[in-house]
């Protein structure tokens, strides 16, 4: 494949930034600026379920959750009580544009990337967390990514870090890209910030707080601007500012596993799953329903008229269910026998006490979340890019997420391969 001219890529994905953000985010003097001269999409169509680790997996790969096989954030683990997050590149199906970047003799960094554990990656900070009573942060971040570079961020900005509070965690990445910059200078960077994902979480999608981690993320991007002048790198740097998902208002959580247990189709040992034919796992928004033996017929229609009684009842919060093989039609997990989509307000979680917990802000459970069907009203994300090889100022209609893979990789000059994307027309200056 020919190779476009070098230009350094840097991308930075904002968690939860959506479609509904566009008009506040004009209003900032950064945002503005680049918007006006970058090409983009302001209707950007994710992936289903539309969560953070399988959205930044189809970016990375160009393919559906189906395909790359990052199909939920967790792993599933009824027999844990925080399942493990996917967080290794070994279980990723399909190469990446960093393993395809790394390849053609790019030197890539990536910050907080998901599902980046472990790869073959020159500088690598990735995103993987202490999940365990005996594990800390530093020692699980280190063995996971690049230690030496890892031990440098921390010595010069560990300070920064408060756990995974917000503004701190972002401002510590901040500081990391810009220092990555100008020390190791790579020639791809990928950075991952969750300041509005994180406040959107805790205080609802809407509340005047995600103005002030939009106006955050906008002096982060002044600040990178400036380093990129004050470099020289401004006119051979193509800069993308993308989002995975948006999030919406929620004020109620839904247990499956509540009623899958009085069915007596799972049991429990001290508040945890220990044997069961019938499992529900939380992708907030939706929900997986497996079936142990996947061959069951007669279990499988008994949970099929449950879940129509479900959906013939406003309060248990279930809009519609889907069935294979339409699930993996959609892209998502074709391994699972049912898939809920949650009705507005509501979302499901894993634990098997309750049937309902109210949720909002000061409850302990999330005010606003994702995970729904990417085709909702007012739930697109974006797509922003600005550089040498962007079209000044250029808009398409739409997009898809899975698009996005294949339309970095050209700007790389790299292939992913057969993808399930395809690079959208209309943003790139043509060679």
């Amino acid at each position: 494949m020919m190779r476009r001219e070098r230009n350094r890529l840097i991308v930075l994905s904002l968690d939860a930034v959506g479609s509904i953000d566009l008009p506040y985010m004009r209003t900032l003097p950064h945002f503005r600026a680049f918007m006006k001269r970058a090409a983009g999409c302001e209707r950007v169509v994710s992936v289903y379920p539309s969560l953070t680790y399988p959205a930044h997996t189809s970016i990375m790969t160009g393919l559906y959750p189906a395909n790359h096989r990052i199909v939920n954030n967790h792993k599933i683990q009824p027999e844990k009580r925080k399942p493990d997050w996917f967080w290794q590149r070994r279980y990723i199906h399909g190469t990446t544009l960093y393993d395809e970047a790394r390849r053609s003799g790019l030197k890539v960094a990536t910050l907080l990337w998901p599902v980046t554990g472990k790869a073959r990656i020159r500088y690598n900070l990735p995103e993987v967390w202490a999940n365990q009573p005996w594990e800390n942060q530093i020692s699980v971040s280190i063995s996971n990514g690049t230690p030496w570079y890892q031990v440098d961020l921390y010595r010069r900005f560990g300070y920064m870090v408060d756990g995974v509070k917000q503004p701190q965690l972002d401002n510590f990445v901040q500081a990391g890209m810009l220092y990555t910059l100008r020390r190791y200078q790579p020639d791809v960077l990928f950075a991952h910030l969750t300041d509005v994902d994180t406040n959107r979480h805790t205080f609802g999608a809407t509340v005047p707080g995600i103005q002030d981690a939009l106006g955050r993320h906008d002096r982060r991007l002044g600040e990178l601007f400036s380093l990129l002048g004050s470099m020289g790198w401004e006119q051979k740097t193509n800069v993308v500012i993308l989002g995975d998902h948006c999030q919406k208002d929620v004020s109620m959580a839904v247990y499956p596993n509540y009623w899958f247990r009085r069915k007596g189709w799972l049991t429990t040992e001290k508040g945890m799953v220990k044997e069961w034919r019938v499992l529900a796992r939380e992708c907030d928004g939706a929900c997986y329903i497996y079936l142990k033996n996947r061959r069951d017929r007669e279990l499988a229609e008994e949970v099929r008229r449950l879940l129509c009684r479900w959906k013939e009842d406003e309060r248990s919060g279930l809009e519609q269910f889907f069935e294979q093989p339409q699930i993996r039609n959609m892209g998502a997990n074709g391994d699972c026998a049912f898939m809920l989509e949650a009705r507005d307000g509501y979302f499901y979680q894993n634990e098997c006490d309750v049937p309902f917990r109210q949720a909002g802000y000061g409850s302990g459970l999330h005010a606003a979340t994702h995970g729904y069907l990417p085709t909702k009203e007012n739930y697109q994300t974006i797509f922003f890019a600005a550089g040498p090889d962007f079209i000044p100022g250029a808009r398409i209609g739409s997009m898809r997420l899975v698009d996005e893979g294949p339309l970095l990789a050209k700007v790389l000059g790299v292939s992913l391969g057969d993808t399930d994307g395809r690079v959208p027309g209309g943003l790139l200056r043509e060679d």
